[in-house]
């Protein structure tokens, strides 16, 4: 118990992630201690030059085992640079990108969780079948109206993230008259439509960097436990972000150590999964957080 607190205070308890749990294929994955989600971008474009892998096999199953080596629980891959004013590519090209790294990481390393971030539905329904795990939707379906059906089809867990307008637009949209108001009403009616199709292990992302100014960005973060009354797990993915690098007047390649300060203060603030580019930086963060309140 913290000093001061009394034993009805629930002081405490907010200092932890809520205890959520995700049907994985057959498998319960407790997310009752924050969890490290592994970023592999098979671009060639994606801001952060130090993620970038395209279809070099050895060079993704070496990224890949060292990321679970440093304890990620979850690696994402992505074909689509979704950085702001990534320029776009066919959905085959995605495909060709995504489905391999798929198929190499699932084959190579059967038991861990792959997430696919894309939001059109036939390069979802073909990862899953490759072997994904989970869908990454930066749109929450906005940009496919199948991607919500395909979800609730596969039965597979969803990350449903904020955004407005798309990769090549959305730094235009970053106006709002109360942004966590206004977040919060678009996941609300989110929540309501993914429970009408039956889609049940839902992680929101509030979407740091999407259609948001450094401001705002900040904003939120200070006040990430509101998106906890949706009821659903939170991931945050703020990894060498605009928000680091541009507050601290550096490089994304310079951002580690904003990237730790700021994932321990979402740590704090009731982060279940943390998306990250440095695994091992990451779980250590939640090993010292741990310490901190065990």
């Amino acid at each position: 118990m913290l000093p001061g607190s009394s034993p009805s205070s629930s002081t405490e308890d907010k200092l932890f992630p809520q205890k959520y749990t995700l049907q994985i294929k057959g498998r319960l994955i407790c997310l009752d201690k924050p969890k490290v989600m592994g970023i592999l971008n098979v671009t060639p474009d994606s801001f952060f030059v130090g993620s970038r892998l395209e279809k070099n096999p050895e060079e993704i199953l070496s990224r890949a085992r060292k990321m679970i080596q440093d304890g990620a629980e979850f690696l994402d891959l992505g074909g689509y640079s979704t950085r702001p004013g990534a320029l776009d590519i066919s959905v085959q090209e995605e495909i060709d990108r995504v489905v391999p790294a798929v198929e190499l990481i699932r084959r190579e390393f059967p038991n861990i969780l792959i997430s696919v971030d894309t939001f059109r539905s036939k390069v979802a329904g073909a990862a899953v079948s490759a072997g994904a795990d989970i869908i990454n939707d930066i749109s929450s379906g906005n940009l496919d109206e199948d991607m919500l059906p395909l979800v609730a089809s596969l039965g597979v867990p969803y990350i449903a993230m904020h955004m407005k307008g798309n990769p090549q637009t959305m730094q235009a949209h970053a106006n709002y008259s109360d942004i966590l108001s206004e977040i919060m009403h678009y996941f609300a009616e989110k929540v309501d439509l993914f429970r009408k199709l039956g889609i049940k292990d839902v992680i929101i992302d509030p979407g740091f960097g999407f259609a948001k100014t450094v401001e705002q960005n900040f904003f939120l973060l200070k006040n990430l436990r509101s998106f906890e009354a949706l009821g659903f797990p939170i991931l945050v993915g703020i990894s060498r972000k605009s928000l680091i690098y541009k507050t601290l007047q550096i490089e994304a390649t310079d951002a580690l150590n904003g990237t730790t300060a700021l994932n321990m203060f979402a740590l704090l603030q009731g982060a279940n999964i943390l998306r990250v580019h440095d695994v091992k930086e990451a779980k250590e963060t939640i090993k010292l957080f741990e310490q901190l309140y065990p």
